[in-house]
């Protein structure tokens, strides 16, 4: 994600020419933290490298988050994550072709954003996510104040038959690994990387980003 503290950064193409050649095959930012124009730039960059694109929400009011389903429609991104109102949503973007969507599971709070929600109450959230259409769920295990990031993501995991992205805090080698022995099909990853938390001590961001690739494949 070419985000920082849930907002996407300024130098967001300088960033993407940084770590080209790296064989980044997803890439994503967030509906806020820049103009307009340049999420525009930003996009048409990121398909032109072959690479899936992804917009996560951070609105949470529903007229917020209908407003960023039409963004998402506008770009014509590849999937659109989060959002609390899946119905709204999936009505927004209308069944566009190639828009996936991901929306949160369990209530999320505030910004940076916080995740309230038992694994039952997850779990609900999932199924109701398959029953409506949707691609997957976005699943903020590692900002619940409520339970053990773990038990979030096996709970959903039990539920949900459509792919589980886990986003938000997933910040070392051994935290991807211990989600890929959960079957999670996918994680995001912004913040650790430009504070250089991914790899303790490494200046470089492409170092970051090489890290966190080789930490998420077999």
């Amino acid at each position: 994600m070419m985000t920082s503290g849930d907002r996407t950064v300024g130098d967001c193409l300088d960033v993407l020419d940084e770590v080209a050649g790296l064989g980044l095959r997803h890439i994503g930012f967030k509906d806020v933290g820049v103009a307009p124009e340049l999420l525009g730039a930003l996009h048409r960059r990121i398909k032109q490298s072959g690479a899936t694109s992804y917009l996560e929400v951070v609105s949470l009011t529903p007229e917020a988050t209908r407003q960023s389903a039409r963004a998402a429609l506008g770009l014509g991104v590849d999937r659109l994550l989060g959002g609390g109102d899946m119905a709204a949503v999936l009505t927004e973007i209308g069944g566009a072709a190639g828009i996936e969507y991901f929306p949160f599971a369990g209530q999320p709070e505030g910004h940076p954003t916080v995740l309230r929600g038992s694994s039952e109450e997850i779990a609900a959230d999932c199924r109701r996510a398959d029953e409506l259409g949707c691609a997957g769920v976005d699943l903020l295990a590692f900002r619940s104040i409520v339970s053990p990031a773990l038990d979030l993501v096996r709970a959903a995991r039990r539920a949900l038959r459509g792919k589980l992205i886990v986003a938000g805090s997933v910040d070392c080698p051994a935290r991807v690994r211990e989600l890929d022995g959960l079957d999670v099909d996918g994680f995001t990853v912004g913040t650790a990387l430009f504070e250089r938390r991914f790899v303790p001590g490494e200046p470089s961001l492409r170092a970051q980003v090489a890290a966190a690739l080789a930490a998420s494949r077999p």
